[in-house]
């Protein structure tokens, strides 16, 4: 338990980072002198880098040690986060931001496999992974208001400090009780791949967040889009070639895996344009201070709390259908309702939007993984999970790279008079993803895509 404690710390200043910081980003803004695009860099500098780096990290714990990884993770990540609280510039933030995703793509993963290790019999580790699982909602829940009180009563570089003693506790707690640990057989290193996967994430990431200002059509834009198809079409090819690929592309021959993997992308990206836009709309847009604006978003990450274990038990009793089907459903209506976003829009209105976004993420997470492994060999079950959660982090920083420069192209007054008419084409982006969520969850959840399941998995049984 001390051991699952101590993971649990880890995965606590990781969630609460990420959506501790979209409360502070006006304050941000106004403090660092930062536009739009200089805020969608603070989230996916840390976002971007995270998903380049978890396949990485998790091969690195298996290879040198899982605890090792984990404790220079805690280390990266806490340096970061005290770099973050003292940076001068905006291009000093992002940097910090980065580092700290370095270290925390090292906690995660591989605490996953410290717990995997620890318990080994079935229903201990079914037990020890549901807490994970109802730590991660309740660092959700807490990052808004959490990040409210601290901006509104110490500033924003506060949201940076509580890292670091939760980061201390659970260092200390890693070197008393946590045990080494490695693979039997650990994955070769692969920088190819690893290098083809950052050049497509930041390619892409780069020429969408910088659009705005150097044009859609411009050298540059077109430029940073034809380097990641570049790098995609390099990745596959030259995964398909290795022996024991950081991540094998006949993975994608599973419509399950394909189709977790794709509602992943559409459901986190819809996630991150949500709170992006939403935080800009309640502090800049209706003037609210930190707090009162964490205060009011308190149900979407309340219900995601509540909802979430709900799913697995779904997903147990029933399978993977109907909670796709209802996050889905629920997320694309949360968004719906603020497609016509006023200066003026009613209370109650927000509300009952923040309700049904959060109710519908939450039914998200526990069938997206559960989807991505069905069927796959076991062997391959623990790779199939790192994409999916790979996949999470990629769509929160294209949410937060679409939403936010499609936003910004539309803004042609300040942004605190112009903002809620502009982000309508951002919401309804939203809507799409939930829409797309509800589709591709009837179409991968069926009799067919379980038979490309089982084709894929013979494909990828050895011999």
């Amino acid at each position: 338990m001390l051991v699952l404690a101590t993971c649990c710390l880890s995965l606590f200043i990781v969630g609460v980072d990420n959506t501790i910081v979209n409360v502070a980003l006006p304050s941000i803004q106004r403090d660092l002198h930062a536009s739009v695009s200089g805020l969608q860099w603070i989230i996916t500098a840390y976002t971007v880098v995270l998903a380049s780096l978890l396949m990485l990290a998790g091969s690195t714990g298996d290879r040198i040690g899982r605890r090792r990884t984990f404790r220079a993770g805690l280390v990266l990540f806490m340096l970061g986060s005290l770099l973050c609280s003292v940076a001068p510039n905006l291009g000093l933030l992002v940097a910090a931001r980065a580092l700290q995703a370095v270290g925390g793509s090292m906690l995660n993963p591989v605490a996953m496999s410290i717990i995997t290790n620890t318990f080994r019999e079935p229903r201990e580790r079914a037990r020890a992974i549901g807490l994970w699982g109802a730590v991660a909602g309740v660092s959700m829940a807490l990052g808004p208001l959490l990040g409210g009180a601290l901006v509104g009563s110490v500033g924003w570089r506060a949201i940076f400090w509580i890292n670091i003693p939760v980061g201390l506790a659970a260092l200390v707690l890693c070197a008393l009780f946590v045990p080494e640990s490695r693979a039997e057989r650990p994955r070769p290193a692969d920088p190819v791949g690893q290098l083809l996967i950052t050049v497509l994430l930041a390619g892409l990431t780069y020429g969408l967040i910088e659009a705005p200002s150097a044009g859609w059509a411009s050298v540059q834009t077109t430029g940073c889009c034809a380097a990641a198809a570049l790098a995609l079409a390099c990745l596959v090819r030259y995964e398909l070639r290795r022996a024991q690929p950081l991540i094998d592309p006949r993975l994608f021959l599973s419509a399950p895996f394909a189709g977790a993997t794709v509602i992943a992308i559409c459901g986190f990206a819809s996630l991150g344009g949500f709170l992006f836009l939403n935080t800009l709309y309640l502090q800049d847009v209706r003037g609210y201070s930190p707090f009162h604006a964490g205060l009011l978003t308190l149900p979407m990450a309340g219900l995601t709390m509540v909802f979430s274990p709900l799913a697995g038990r779904l997903v147990a009793a029933r399978g993977t259908r109907v909670p796709l089907l209802a996050a889905g459903s629920a997320m694309a209506a949360g968004t719906l309702a603020m497609t016509d976003l006023t200066a003026h829009t009613a209370t109650w209105h927000l509300v009952v939007a923040y309700a049904l976004f959060g109710s519908g993420f939450g039914m998200l997470n526990a069938p997206i993984t559960n989807t991505a492994v069905s069927g796959m060999p076991r062997a391959r079950a623990g790779v199939a999970a790192a994409v999916a959660t790979t996949s999470r982090q990629t769509g929160q920083a294209l949410g937060v790279a679409v939403i936010g420069s499609l936003v910004t192209s539309a803004v042609h007054v300040p942004l605190h008079t112009g903002f809620a008419q502009a982000s309508h084409v951002g919401w309804w982006v939203g809507t799409g993803c939930g829409v797309a969520v509800l589709a591709i969850g009837i179409l991968t959840t069926g009799r067919w895509a379980g038979q490309t399941a089982a084709r894929a998995a013979q494909r990828l049984v050895p011999g």
